[in-house]
């Protein structure tokens, strides 16, 4: 059992000083009541040079894959965030089907050394995904209070549980830290907020890279940054978040996300959680032409807040501090 805290009361985890809860009844009403935009059944994704082996000692390449799965190589190190290369998300694979493969295929990856394993939804924590990963290269899994041993009840048991602002070296030279995020957790309607959700800070000489998971804005993104200093390059959703009244508590649109991009004080961000999977009810093309219009309004170029190809990976070195086509 976790010891008690901010974000902790005995028996559930919770968000400090917000109130973003919706009951299973407002659910049943956005369910009632949505209207949601019609998604194409399919779209092809366009041909990428397949990822890097690996990288130099002061390079991150980060290879987009779809929704919040991201391939990041930095320092010899392989780390892949959220994986889900299921062709359903949901409980009995009965979710939402998605509407582009993989930009990468799982068995066309490199080594992968560990998982960033934000929480525990559906369309995050992927058992199908995580059992493929263990069974070839058998990765350390770096996640939240609580979702280990979720884990091993499913035969899971390489993973490393950390609280908010805790971290681990899986590798010298590597620091991984978990932070907070602005979300709850569940898999089943008895096991609600019983395992924690954040997001992850790699820390490496060649940079610093944050991934946000799942989150609503404000969150903790200015106090990340105050301890850790701001990331060289920081993954944040931009998809999933209409209607606003139901979603914008623990979902960023894109006008958010490009407000926690200047919290942050990032070198660079990049755009996840979109164009994947029809899970709320904007259309499949409204969160990249919302980004566009968002970093107009807040004065940030197109060049800081890219939005990546699925299956393109983008190159990042310190020298340069800028993105560019692996």
């Amino acid at each position: 059992m976790p010891p008690l805290s901010d974000h902790f009361d005995g028996r559930r985890f919770f968000n400090p000083g917000v109130d973003h809860e919706r009951s299973f009844g407002d659910f049943l009403r956005w369910r009632r009541m949505r209207k949601p935009a019609l998604w194409p059944a399919h779209v092809e994704n366009p041909v990428f040079a397949p990822p890097p082996d690996s990288v130099g000692a002061s390079e991150i390449a980060v290879t987009a894959i779809g929704h919040a799965t991201l391939l990041v190589q930095v320092a010899g190190f392989h780390l892949l965030t959220d994986p889900v290369f299921a062709e359903r998300t949901g409980p009995f694979a009965l979710g939402p089907r998605r509407v582009r493969a993989p930009g990468v295929a799982l068995d066309r990856l490199p080594r992968i050394d560990a998982v960033l394993l934000s929480h525990n939804h559906y369309d995050h924590m992927d058992l199908t995904s995580l059992r493929r990963l263990r069974d070839r290269w058998d990765p350390v899994i770096i996640t939240g209070l609580e979702n280990g041993r979720y884990l091993a009840k499913k035969r899971l048991h390489n993973s490393i549980e950390l609280d908010w602002w805790q971290s681990c070296e899986p590798r010298p030279g590597i620091k991984i830290r978990y932070v907070p995020a602005q979300h709850w957790s569940s898999r089943r309607v008895v096991d609600r907020r019983r395992m924690l959700w954040g997001g992850h800070v790699v820390e490496a000489a060649a940079g610093k890279v944050y991934f946000a998971g799942d989150t609503g804005y404000p969150a903790e993104f200015r106090e990340i940054t105050r301890r850790l200093g701001p990331p060289d390059i920081a993954l944040l959703p931009i998809g999933s978040y209409e209607p606003r009244w139901f979603m914008a508590g623990q979902h960023m649109n894109p006008d958010d996300a490009v407000r926690a991009h200047r919290d942050l004080g990032a070198g660079l961000s990049l755009a996840i959680h979109f164009a994947t999977f029809h899970l709320t009810d904007e259309a499949i093309d409204a969160p990249v032409e919302a980004l566009a219009a968002a970093l107009v309004e807040h004065n940030v170029t197109p060049d800081r807040f890219r939005v990546p190809g699925f299956g393109e990976t983008l190159l990042w070195t310190r020298q340069s501090a800028s993105l560019a086509p692996a």
